[in-house]
């Protein structure tokens, strides 16, 4: 099926949207307000960006299971434990699922990404290594954080943190993408858009 490019802005509202919601609802209400409208919330973006672009990326899909079921838990067995140690799964199965697959000599970063740029194998390589360890320092930094911190801490963290970090590491990625990047319509840029990294 065909993908529409969304507009950046619309991306980003699909992205920060939820984590808005859950962050003014937990500042009006209290945590458990806030898991259950972010659900609604991440549930309505996830929809939005396939009536969009008929597509949903595969980490909206992930986190999106993950948030319903942890959020479920935390509603019904009203345990804020639950939605707290979310992150901590998502980030910790992110780095399980690139790391296992560097052991197999397979970047699944590219399909993490939409395949957004083309590298050869040996970039592809270092660029999931390094977000691989990113996962996991977010994964025991939120275990730090929502263990040792408030409530309010946690939650300010996970909307006006994790963002910003995000973002930062990534914009630090990009000298490594420029270079080896490749240019389209070869046979190493197509093994590397099938993530196969096990030559070069």
């Amino acid at each position: 099926m065909d993908k529409t490019q969304p507009h950046p802005l619309f991306k980003l509202a699909t992205e920060l949207g939820p984590l808005l919601v859950f962050f003014v609802a937990n500042a009006k209400a209290n945590l458990f307000v806030a898991t259950g409208a972010f659900m609604v919330a991440i549930v309505a973006a996830m929809i939005a960006s396939y009536v969009v672009t008929r597509h949903i990326p595969i980490m909206a899909v992930v986190t999106g299971v993950i948030v319903i079921v942890f959020g479920t838990l935390t509603l019904v067995l009203h345990d804020e434990t639950f939605i707290k140690v979310k992150p901590t799964i998502i980030y910790g199965l992110f780095a399980a699922i690139l790391g296992g697959g560097l052991l197999f000599g397979r970047s699944f970063i590219a399909i993490m990404f939409d395949q957004m740029f083309n590298l050869t194998p040996h970039g592809w390589r270092i660029l999931t290594l390094r977000w691989a360890l990113f996962f996991f320092g977010m994964a025991i930094l939120n275990e730090i954080i929502w263990r040792s911190q408030t409530t309010d801490f946690w939650v300010n963290f996970k909307v006006f943190g994790v963002t910003p970090l995000t973002m930062i590491f990534a914009i630090a990625q990009m000298p490594l993408t420029k270079r080896y990047h490749l240019e389209p319509a070869t046979l190493e840029a197509s093994e590397a858009e099938g993530g196969d990294i096990s030559k070069g």
